[in-house]
């Protein structure tokens, strides 16, 4: 069988893969903090034995990892929205352990635990945060959350301080729930440079127009490998009817 075949349904294979990532990237171009996915590929010629010349090449996965480049900070107004500032992470608990995320979208539960909008504890220097009932919570720059009676306006308590964190990005790796964990499984330390801006969420950092100018290509490209899939078949079926004739 021609060797075509292999090398375009390959290249079909990852151009799949690129749509997959690209997908998954606008999917997400509304998320708070989301971090665009990347994909990277490359060819590689195919060795043969004897003393063939490498005249097809493979599509290899190089490397996949994230965009880090920063969202646009987006005021909402809300006491239980920080963003964080330039470089850094807010920390979570999931259960697999301690994780990170640029989504500073909170929320109270019913038992008073400061909570992600999906329902992941956020995380403190001292473990999880509590609110005590009938308290309106502030975030300061620093993470120091803040408990003020509503019906004691003068009365504030310091509940605790949010754990941030600001790893050095290659030791990161994202997670199949969007989350980035260290690769060594350890906890980040407490960076007290990291900075939030109180009332407003990040944006994601996908351009929707440069993913869908990007899907448009690796749509593009796939039909490139569908129709070599299609000429190689040809081919092969070609050469098929000669070799009946010959035969006859």
């Amino acid at each position: 069988m021609d060797r075509l075949i292999y090398t375009a349904m390959n290249g079909a294979k990852h151009s799949a893969y690129r749509q997959e990532a690209i997908a998954h990237n606008l999917a997400n171009v509304s998320t708070p903090g989301f971090r665009a996915q990347l994909e990277s590929f490359r060819a590689v010629p195919v060795i043969g034995g004897g003393n063939t010349l490498p005249t097809r090449a493979f599509v290899v996965e190089q490397s996949t990892g994230s965009d880090f480049s920063p969202g646009i900070l987006q005021q909402t107004g809300r006491d239980l929205d920080v963003a964080v500032e330039g470089d850094g992470w807010l920390a979570v608990q999931t259960g697999t352990g301690e994780a990170y995320t640029r989504n500073g979208s909170f929320e109270i539960d019913a038992t008073g635990l400061l909570k992600t909008r999906n329902g992941l504890t956020v995380l403190g220097e001292n473990g999880p945060i509590t609110v005590p009932e009938n308290n309106r919570v502030t975030i300061a720059k620093d993470g120091t959350v803040t408990g003020t009676d509503v019906n004691n306006p003068a009365q504030s308590n310091e509940i605790g301080r949010l754990k941030l964190v600001n790893p050095d990005l290659t030791t990161l790796d994202r997670g199949y729930d969007g989350l980035y964990r260290q690769r060594s499984g350890e906890p980040a330390q407490v960076d007290a440079n990291v900075r939030l801006n109180a009332g407003s969420l990040e944006s994601s950092n996908v351009n929707s127009v440069d993913a869908l100018v990007d899907m448009i290509a690796a749509q593009r490209h796939y039909d490139t490998q569908v129709r070599l899939l299609q000429t190689a078949d040809a081919n092969a079926r070609a050469v098929s009817q000669l070799l009946t004739m010959s035969a006859i």
